[in-house]
């Protein structure tokens, strides 16, 4: 399988909890995503936003690459900014090292299990991961934030078997499209990623109480 790592952990550890979004060319859709959630945590989190990592990758990156313009300016609409970002290309050792993968489709999904089989149990479409939280209704126990993090990441997967998944699932792809199709995809991103984000960041021990203002939430103007 092209890409594939052997020899990693299929079940990653340590004292950082590392979400991975996946996307094409890793200038639209999952840069969005990386960005808009890292300011998410920072505000929620503080300083303690480093234990949840937010990482990104494109099976098919436009490698070295700043956002795309219309993904910054609908970022921009959320109270986020790209700062430094650079598209990187997806491989085996990245997909493998992430404790939470989310890719924006199924075929991405697919992507990434060619290059880490071992990732099954922890990858889903975005969509298809909030859409699986509502099924877990028990918080995790755990030692320590990652723990409790990658038990809730365990419930997600078994709670897989009860729904079918299809189309809902997929995030569409906004490249070469009018800026409405970028607005309309960061939507649906904010949607579905601040969700997941919040189900994880309660599971902290600096719980900021369920505020739900902020970056994911569309300014005006």
């Amino acid at each position: 399988m092209r890409g594939q790592t052997r020899g990693v952990s299929p079940h990653p550890t340590g004292s950082t909890f590392t979400v991975l979004l996946v996307c094409t060319g890793n200038i639209c859709r999952s840069a969005l995503a990386e960005r808009l959630g890292r300011a998410y945590l920072e505000e929620h989190l503080g300083s303690d936003a480093a234990d949840l990592r937010l990482v990104s990758a494109g099976t098919r990156a436009v490698t070295g690459s700043g956002m795309h313009r219309d993904s910054a300016l609908v970022l921009a609409g959320y109270g986020a900014e790209p700062g430094d970002f650079r598209a990187r290309q997806l491989d085996g050792r990245i997909a493998s090292s992430a404790d939470l993968v989310l890719t924006m489709t199924r075929a991405h999904r697919t992507d990434v299990l060619e290059r880490a089989p071992g990732a099954l149990q922890r990858t889903f479409t975005l969509p298809e991961a909030v859409a699986l939280l509502t099924e877990v209704v028990d918080e995790p126990t755990g030692s320590d934030f990652p723990d409790r993090a990658r038990r809730l990441v365990t419930a997600m997967a078994a709670a897989r078997g009860r729904r079918h998944g299809g189309a809902d699932d997929d995030v569409r792809d906004p490249i070469r499209q009018p800026v409405e199709v970028h607005e309309e995809v960061g939507g649906l991103i904010a949607a579905t990623l601040i969700p997941v984000l919040d189900r994880l960041v309660r599971l902290h021990p600096r719980d900021p109480a369920g505020s739900e203002s902020g970056s994911g939430e569309r300014r005006g103007g």
